[in-house]
């Protein structure tokens, strides 16, 4: 195949997303929590899996007539942000003022954070929390630790969309990612699970997705205060 249309497909592949989310959209308003989160962990592996094909194919070369970051960041937006928000609303979780409350930080906050040109660091990480609510609600949908720590949460995320704490990239951010890749497929396994027994994991899925998400949190900010020349860890 030439590879003009490789470039071609990988953009093709990227907008996907957009009939995944809606298919998520649909679950979501009919309540079915665990379809909209299985629909919205297709397009997280959707979504790893067409930014090194991007890179491979060059599609800023290839098939330039399609900006492949804005397609992705509109997609992005709607199934790391959008659809998580309206869940996290209507689920119950944060009912009342709680709700409010969330929803407005999270798709105010997001949105102004998608459109920062200082989003990315230098070694392809993220400067401040990636607005992934996503993995953020799906991980409180498995939990339930109760309303006043996920509002607090929130809050905390939403600030830290403004800092200048780093969030590793799984797949672009270099270091540390021999453990980082493992951790975010890990992750995205314990993730399906929950969602495919409705949120009714075994005990040992709670823990996967706790140990995989806290390590995805802190990894970049530990690779902030650790010099690169103390550890061995690529």
């Amino acid at each position: 195949m030439d590879i003009r249309y490789k470039a071609l497909s990988v953009h093709l592949l990227t907008a996907t997303g957009a009939v995944l989310s809606m298919l998520a959209m649909l679950a979501a308003v009919d309540g079915k929590w665990d379809l909209m989160f299985l629909w919205l962990v297709v397009a997280l592996v959707v979504d790893g899996v067409d930014g090194p094909l991007a890179r491979r194919y060059h599609v800023k070369t290839n098939w330039p007539t399609y900006d492949g970051v804005l397609l992705d960041l509109i997609i992005d937006y709607l199934t790391y942000v959008f659809i998580p928000a309206f869940a996290l609303f209507k689920s119950g979780l944060l009912p009342g003022w709680t709700g409010w409350i969330a929803i407005i930080v999270i798709v105010f906050g997001s949105v102004i954070y998608f459109a920062d040109t200082r989003m990315k660091t230098k070694d392809n990480s993220f400067a401040g929390f990636p607005a992934c609510w996503n993995m953020f609600v799906l991980v409180m949908f498995a939990l339930e630790p109760g309303k006043g720590w996920i509002l607090a949460m929130v809050v905390a995320l939403t600030v830290a969309m403004f800092t200048n704490l780093k969030f590793v990239h799984p797949v672009r951010t270099d270091r540390w990612r021999s453990v980082t890749l493992p951790m975010a497929l890990g992750w995205t396994f314990f993730a399906g699970w929950a969602a495919w027994v409705d949120f009714h994991p075994a005990i040992w899925v709670h823990w996967g997705l706790v140990v995989t998400s806290v390590y995805l949190v802190l990894a970049g900010i530990a690779q902030q205060i650790i010099p690169e020349g103390l550890t061995r860890i690529r």
